[in-house]
């Protein structure tokens, strides 16, 4: 049987036609109207007074948000414990240190109490934070405005990873628009691709004409190559925002077809004792529930490890909840704030199929699954 994948790549049909027309007009490289294009759309979408610069990643984007903020070496920056390593790793790059923060259990992100917490102690250390990077887990909105008031509060600059949360909403506003800077993703396994990329959402034009100049290696204004900075090859290429022009005009299509999976967990696990599936807990959030989860507790009529190896013997993946970052071997010394919310979700949960290209019948196949572990 064809294999069920978790979150795969989900093509229509005219991002062939816009990546033939970069090809035409002979656009192939860092600039072109596709990209022109996929910036300005985005921009209307997320609605705000936003300005958005196309990157060759989301890693990417978080990066030159850091060196934006002026993070540099022996630094500290406050980050998400619970999240991809990609929230992380940027912070190694400008050779800062990352100080982990737990989860909350309500939304799985970023603890407001332990973050205000390790703001102390870190002060109290002579070392005050020079960022701090929140994220919006699975597509759920994390607690923004209590987050924002103890950045606020301590004045400290936030980068908003929103990398699995296009097309979120918290209280009215589009995910991706709270931070100084904030980031989304494009990678093959999103809401929406560019065959990978990312973008850097800027509050200001300012902001988002540097992202661009740092992006295309720094180049100074001159006739010869010159440069004052250090610059990076993050540019987009014409040819990916083509993809990513095409898979906007069916956002809100997908959108609905990753929340219309997270129903159909909710229905299929709805009288199975012990078994959680991740949602909002209030309407203050919208998910766009790019994959959908659970937790299942000791009560439940099987195990993690049970389901994991069930839907593996049937060609369907699941995969464990984000391994926390303070749990990781290359972090094994950074500092840590918490009260293990996070590993013990991690002990506890899967990630499902939740592809919106996932068909009937490939939901009748884990609808199976499952029943014949219950």
């Amino acid at each position: 049987m064809k294999r069920i994948l978790i979150s795969d790549a989900h093509i229509e049909s005219n991002e062939l036609e816009y990546v033939k027309k970069a090809f035409k007009k002979n656009q192939l490289s860092l600039h072109g109207e596709n990209l022109d294009a996929l910036e300005n759309n985005l921009k209307h979408y997320l609605k705000e007074n936003v300005h958005v610069a196309c990157l060759s990643s989301g890693t990417a984007a978080i990066h030159l948000a850091l060196v934006q903020l002026g993070v540099g070496l022996n630094d500290e920056v406050l980050c998400q414990s619970m999240t991809f390593a990609a929230s992380a790793f940027p912070i190694t790059y400008q050779g800062a240190k990352p100080i982990f923060i737990d989860s909350e259990a309500e939304t799985w992100n970023m603890c407001p109490i332990h973050l205000e917490e390790a703001i102390k102690d870190r002060i109290s250390k002579g070392k005050k934070p020079k960022a701090i990077i929140i994220v919006h887990l699975y597509g759920m909105p994390a607690k923004v405005d209590e987050l924002l008031d103890v950045a606020n509060k301590y004045k400290i600059p936030i980068v908003e990873d929103a990398a699995e949360a296009l097309g979120s909403i918290y209280k009215g506003r589009m995910c991706g628009t709270f931070g100084d800077f904030s980031i989304l993703s494009f990678n093959g396994n999103k809401i929406i691709t560019t065959s990978g990329g990312g973008a850097m959402v800027c509050n200001t034009l300012e902001k988002k004409e540097n992202t661009i100049f740092l992006a295309t290696q720094a180049r100074d204004q001159a006739p010869h190559y010159q440069h004052s900075q250090i610059g990076y090859n993050y540019r987009m290429s014409n040819i990916s925002a083509g993809i990513g022009r095409g898979q906007m005009e069916v956002l809100d299509k997908h959108l609905k077809m990753r929340r219309e999976m997270n129903t159909f967990y909710k229905e299929l696990f709805k009288d199975t004792k012990g078994v959680t599936v991740f949602t909002e807990v209030n309407q203050n959030r919208f998910s766009n529930h790019w994959l959908s989860c659970i937790i299942i507790g000791e009560n439940a009529p099987f195990t993690k490890n049970e389901m994991y190896h069930k839907m593996t013997e049937a060609n369907i993946e699941t995969r464990p909840l984000w391994k926390p970052m303070h749990l990781q071997p290359v972090f094994k010394n950074a500092p840590y704030y918490g009260s293990n919310i996070s590993e013990t979700l991690f002990n506890s949960g899967l990630c499902l199929p939740s592809g919106s290209n996932l068909t009937k019948q490939e939901r009748e196949r884990i609808y199976r699954v499952v029943e014949s572990l219950k």
